[in-house]
């Protein structure tokens, strides 16, 4: 044992000057680009909807309400159309109340946040399955709780998954509401999208994107991806991480798709300087090292005031195919070159969410759970105990290692617009997870307080 993680818990001393901020001697604006294609649409755009429904109700393709089939949806669509679109569009939907807990909305389960997918975005899942009849909900409170729900994670990249299997007559929500939802999505829910996958679409499902085509600037469309079966599913987000539901896996399966098969990875390392997806002893007695290299060398290439100023450092993603090299290259030891900041930070962010256990380990995941229940005077002495007594040696010192360097990125916080806060979301759920139970919404409140908590007291925390 660390003779250092023995000591009295004290404030850490003031070692070194921090770098000056470039706020010291120029007013800083960022740089926001500005997508204004939607406000320069055809006026026209309507109407051509209009015809689409027209067409369809006229010629028809294919099955389009196969999904519905106690009513006639196409003379629903068609009659929103006309009687609802023009005023819709100055429609504003109500504010949301930031002091309403939306338990009964919640309690369906229908919306979740599942982790990280490959490149680090956070993935946001609906069900809508899930969805209970519509006289059980009401429809306007339900949009309030998604926009509720997405704020928390609208300013870094994310990934939406909707699952559309289990829509019916019974349970789908007006067309006015759709139109509705979309409107209220505005710029700041579509900027930070990087994807959004539409998983069993139906024909119903494309008529209705085809019907808001005319509406959608085409940077949104072109973030829209069919897909129709879990193994597509499963080339861009693990499917373990999901928790689809019993009956969506079975609808796959009657489709021909393998979802009774959300495969286990093989464990046995592809190379013997193996660091990504492998344990940390594994690591360390190739390298004889505790630090893994890919983690130093991350963490170097990111510990320079250019990278430190970087604003969103850690919610931006990469380019896929540089970071998938960059993994290769750290499995076969190789010294790793980054062409930016946010190809480091999305690496250091993969390293952590592969380990075969987290940094904090399985055992102390429900350690961490309670932290919501302590009270202030304890949470100190608390987080103080779980990680200087109970967390092993050498994930101490990674541990360490990682929110001194992140005590580094909060000082450029004015620039950076990564606090401690914002730091939390991204880092919690690849610090700590269960070993049996899949991330949700439920768990990662705590995990992030806990995170925050952690970089905050960082000073008092971990021993110098």
């Amino acid at each position: 044992m660390d003779t250092n993680k023995m000591s009295p818990i004290k404030n850490m001393p003031d070692c070194e000057e921090p770098y000056p901020s470039l706020s010291d001697y120029h007013d800083y604006e960022p740089n926001l680009e500005f997508d204004d294609t939607e406000l320069h649409q055809s006026p026209d755009a309507l109407a051509s909807a209009v015809d689409l429904i027209n067409e369809i109700e006229t010629n028809g393709v294919g099955s389009p309400v196969s999904d519905f089939t106690d009513e006639n949806f196409e003379e629903e669509l068609a009659e929103a159309c006309e009687e609802c679109f023009d005023s819709l569009l100055y429609t504003s939907y109500p504010e949301v109340d930031s002091s309403d807990k939306f338990m009964d909305i919640a309690r369906y389960n229908i919306v979740d946040v599942k982790g990280d997918d490959a490149l680090g975005r956070k993935v946001i899942v609906v069900y809508a399955c899930k969805l209970p009849p519509v006289k059980e909900i009401d429809h306007g409170r339900f949009l309030r709780y998604l926009t509720d729900t997405l704020d928390k994670y609208v300013e870094q990249d994310y990934s939406l998954v909707y699952f559309h299997y289990g829509l019916s007559s019974k349970n789908k929500p007006p067309l006015k509401w759709l139109w509705q939802a979309y409107k209220a999505f505005d710029r700041k829910y579509k900027k930070n999208l990087q994807a959004l996958y539409l998983v069993h679409p139906t024909n119903f499902l494309k008529i209705i994107f085809q019907l808001f085509k005319p509406v959608i600037s085409v940077k949104f469309g072109r973030k829209i991806n069919y897909i129709n079966n879990l193994k597509e599913l499963s080339e861009h987000i693990r499917l373990e991480q999901l928790s689809i539901p019993d009956q969506v896996k079975e609808h796959d399966r009657k489709l021909g798709g393998t979802s009774n098969a959300v495969a286990v990875e093989d464990s046995k390392p592809e190379y013997p300087t193996q660091q990504f997806g492998v344990t940390l002893n594994f690591i360390k007695d190739h390298y004889k090292e505790v630090i893994p290299p890919v983690v130093r060398q991350c963490i170097q290439h990111l510990d320079k005031p250019d990278a430190l100023e970087t604003e969103g450092l850690f919610r931006r993603s990469a380019n896929v195919l540089k970071v998938k090299q960059l993994k290769e290259n750290a499995n076969r030891g190789e010294i790793l070159v980054f062409d930016d900041p946010h190809e480091a930070a999305v690496l250091l962010k993969t390293f952590l969410r592969e380990l075969k256990e987290p940094l904090l380990t399985h055992e102390l995941y429900d350690e961490v759970m309670l932290f919501q229940s302590w009270s202030r005077d304890e949470q100190l002495r608390q987080v103080s105990i779980l990680v200087m007594e109970k967390l092993p040696e050498d994930n101490y010192k990674i541990l360490k290692y990682i929110i001194n360097f992140l005590s580094k990125v909060m000082e450029r916080a004015d620039l950076n617009k990564m606090t401690a806060q914002n730091l939390a979301v991204v880092f919690g759920p690849n610090l700590v997870w269960s070993e049996n139970i899949t991330m949700s919404l439920t768990a990662i409140g705590p995990i992030n307080m806990f995170t925050q908590f952690l970089l905050q007291h960082h000073s008092e925390i971990f021993i110098v």
